[in-house]
């Protein structure tokens, strides 16, 4: 129980942290593709306004740098300098008449005209092709178009640097956290593993301690039904005792189940023999019940498991539908092999569902009908066996409710 709460403690504190570090590196890596688009939608601008030519962009009146150590932004020169371009102009026809190459050394004349004619084709006024992104408009003197390509090799680059990086630095930032989560948690939950151990320790001192008492009861009771003979008063002592005998181990062994005492004995057996002799013996109270039962078993399944603790779940089951079945109902048991494993489902007929959701039955002490659960005999802890039995053998087991008077439990071996 300890365990899974840590381990529950710790994924649960991962999770947070892992959509943190998702949420900051997401963000600076979507602020950054959105800066660097920007400034490549500037400079693509402004070389297709001056379409390649240095002469159309004036001089900056200041171009000495400022005393101090501020960085400024490049200007248009500095831009045009520093760029990888080169410009092709088109006819009204669509041919290409010129290209200028001597901004970038990748790309010969007949290589830009090439790109120029699929871009000119695709009538679009922006857009990419290849490492190079392209805007056109009409040319400024005669007639034709002007198309430029940038390279954005240098963008592309710096996305995939900060991704990199970031999520490299992400990584580091979980494993660390990883690992201080791990350190802290056995911290954390101490008082609760304090608490539940106290706990657990008082079931089982008590446990052991009603033991001797209801000996003795249920001793004396005999004395008396041997001297006096049997009468009402005898009974119900003794029909009390074992009752709360029975919830006793049924408490313990729940205490043992939480902690993993009670560890299966795994064997392979053959789960549709069991499950035929366990059924076989609820069949004659069923029959004075009036409740017809119905199987599908699927035969030659065999599992790896603990025989008896298997045995005693579907003992809680049968237990469970032939106290709640309405009478003149049925209870259905079927059994069959899937791909994820062996399922078995045990459904029945009652008078009225319980107003809980299905999943608050395997809870401890719930009683769906207090007056018919104290007639019946029930502990109101049956099922929460059953549910600890299954996961104790690697499986699970759930419950939903079909119409309006059909509960099922199914189990997944």
């Amino acid at each position: 129980m300890i365990k899974a709460l840590r381990k529950k403690f710790v994924i649960t504190a991962m999770a947070a942290v892992s959509i943190l570090l998702f949420f900051l590196l997401g963000t600076i890596n979507v602020v950054n593709i959105s800066i660097v688009g920007r400034e490549v939608d500037k400079t693509l601008s402004m070389l297709l306004e001056t379409e390649g030519e240095l002469k159309f962009i004036p001089k900056s009146p200041d171009p000495v740098p400022p005393p101090d150590f501020r960085i400024r932004p490049k200007g248009e020169r500095d831009k045009f300098l520093s760029s990888n371009f080169f410009v092709v102009r088109m006819n009204e026809i669509g041919q290409a008449v010129y290209a200028d190459v001597s901004r970038v050394s990748s790309v010969d004349e007949q290589k830009a005209q090439e790109l120029a004619l699929e871009a000119y084709r695709a009538g679009r006024d922006a857009g990419k092709a290849g490492k190079y992104r392209y805007r056109m408009k009409n040319a400024r003197m005669g007639p034709g178009t002007v198309i430029v390509f940038l390279d954005t090799s240098e963008e592309i680059l710096s996305y995939v640097r900060v991704l990199f990086l970031s999520a490299g630095i992400g990584l580091a930032c979980w494993l660390f956290m990883l690992g201080l989560v791990i350190f802290l948690s056995e911290r954390a939950i101490r008082p609760v593993a304090v608490s539940w151990e106290k706990q657990k320790q008082f079931v089982t001192n008590a446990g052991h301690e009603i033991k001797t008492p209801l000996a003795i009861i249920l001793a004396n009771a005999e004395a008396l039904e041997l001297y006096n003979g049997e009468n009402k008063w005898t009974r119900n002592i003794r029909s009390q005792a074992l009752r709360l005998d029975g919830l006793m181990k049924n408490l313990l062994f729940l205490a043992k189940m939480d902690e993993n005492m009670a560890k299966a004995a795994a064997a392979e057996f053959w789960l549709d023999e069991l499950l035929g002799e366990t059924v076989q013996t609820f069949s004659e109270l069923l029959k004075q019940k009036r409740i017809a039962l119905r199987l599908d078993i699927q035969p030659g399944i065999v599992i790896r498991a603990d025989k008896e603790q298997i045995r005693q779940l579907i003992s809680i089951l049968l237990d469970n539908a032939a106290k709640y079945t309405k009478e003149d109902g049925t209870v259905s048991v079927s059994l069959k092999r899937k791909e994820k494993g062996v399922w078995m489902e045990i459904k029945n007929d009652c008078q009225r569902l319980p107003d809980a959701a299905p999943d608050k039955l395997f809870d401890r002490f719930y009683r769906g009908d207090e007056a018919r659960t104290q007639k019946s005999g029930g502990y109101g802890i049956g099922l929460s066996l059953a549910r600890s039995i299954a996961a104790a053998n690697g499986g699970s087991i759930s419950a939903r409710y079909e119409g309006t008077d059909v509960i099922s439990f199914t189990v997944n071996l």
